[in-house]
């Protein structure tokens, strides 16, 4: 059967990717394009769109690329077309995914949503789109059900695929020799352009206030090495570490992280690292949200567990003063505990396998 996976994120690409895989082993003859990245094409998707092309975040940044991404979703449309796949998956993405999803019921496409868009966290009117045009949502997070089930969908809960990604990972070897001994600092500001260069300058300033830790930059897969290092240059940090493609590697190496809000902060809890969450974007932007976003908090980790774990330093209130006190202030064995029920709460551990298993047996069932 033939499939046609869309993600427009890092983290979409890293899910994806594994979904790929469960797909192409329960279907050995699968055919499967996608909007991805490197680790789609990896697993064996013909990658149509790369998600360093698509990752416009905050409503500036959205308005300055409309004419990119009219043109996106006219190639999207058409390559849909050509290629008739017997399932659409949408992964997360929900600007542009919820936009295609109208257009494919429409077009008589079968749609299945993976990473279902946290609508709980603002315009919850677009369930809608979710009720008419899908035919399974699958969610990741233990409070979504319910949030779903109000609005009259009924979603299948597969557990979290960050479960299965941080659970057998081993770290990169030279790596791991190079850190060996040394207590780490992760530095993970962000997997978009406009993300680092707000955030991490900041992070970089307060690094004197930590002379016992070794910094590391996580690098994002997508981002050039280029870009971190004029960032340290200028801020006097000339010849910090930076590695590229190998957060899980530091992550797993790492004592201590400050971590851009996201995917990344759940990863870091999975992987028992105590972090202070952090976030600075287009004011503009930021203000807009602030009025429109309905959560307590913009850490995963904060939502799941519902309540304020982990500091969460947002817009003006990421200082490096302010990042200082909150690093000084964190509570390591309180955080182990609090971790150790997070990972309990965001079982099974096979999401990727319940999806893929899911969708083709509904495939089959109707075909």
């Amino acid at each position: 059967m033939k499939y046609y996976i869309l993600s427009g994120e890092a983290s979409g690409d890293l899910h994806g990717s594994n979904l790929v895989k469960q797909i192409r082993s329960l279907d050995q003859d699968a055919e499967i394009r996608a909007w991805g990245g490197d680790l789609m094409e990896a697993a064996g998707a013909k990658i149509v769109k790369h998600y360093k092309d698509l990752a416009f975040m905050g409503f500036v940044e959205v308005i300055q690329n409309i004419r990119t991404i009219h043109r996106n979703f006219k190639l999207c449309k058409e390559d849909l077309l050509h290629f008739k796949p017997h399932a659409l998956i949408l992964i997360d993405y929900p600007g542009f995914n919820l936009r295609i999803a109208e257009w494919a019921k429409k077009n008589g496409f079968r749609i299945f949503y993976y990473i279902s868009p946290q609508l709980w966290a603002w315009k919850p009117g677009r369930v809608k789109i979710i009720r008419s045009c899908v035919e399974q949502l699958f969610t990741i997070l233990p409070f979504e059900n319910e949030f779903y089930k109000k609005y009259q969908v009924f979603p299948e809960y597969v557990g979290h695929p960050l479960l299965e990604s941080t659970g057998s990972f081993k770290p990169d070897k030279m790596i791991a020799e190079e850190l060996k001994g040394k207590k780490v600092l992760a530095l993970l500001p962000g997997s978009r352009k406009q993300e680092i260069t707000r955030i991490l300058p900041v992070l970089l300033r307060a690094l004197d206030a930590f002379p016992e830790h070794t910094p590391v930059i996580a690098a994002a897969p997508a981002q050039p090495l280029s870009l971190y290092e004029g960032i340290a240059n200028d801020q006097g940090k000339a010849g910090i570490r930076i590695f590229h493609h190998h957060t899980y590697s530091i992550l797993s190496l790492a004592s201590l992280a400050w971590v851009s809000s996201g995917t990344a902060t759940l990863e870091t809890a999975l992987f028992r690292v105590p972090q202070v969450v952090c976030y600075a974007g287009n004011p503009l932007s930021y203000h807009i949200a602030k009025r429109l976003i309905r959560v307590k908090y913009i850490s995963l980790v904060n939502l799941i567990l519902d309540y304020p774990l982990l500091p969460e330093l947002i817009q003006h209130d990421l200082t490096p003063d302010k990042l200082i006190d909150a690093t000084q202030k964190l509570d390591p064995a309180l955080i182990a505990k609090e971790y150790g029920k997070l990972h309990d709460l965001l079982q099974p551990a096979n999401a990727s396998a319940r999806v893929a298993a899911s969708i083709i047996n509904k495939l089959q069932f109707k075909a």
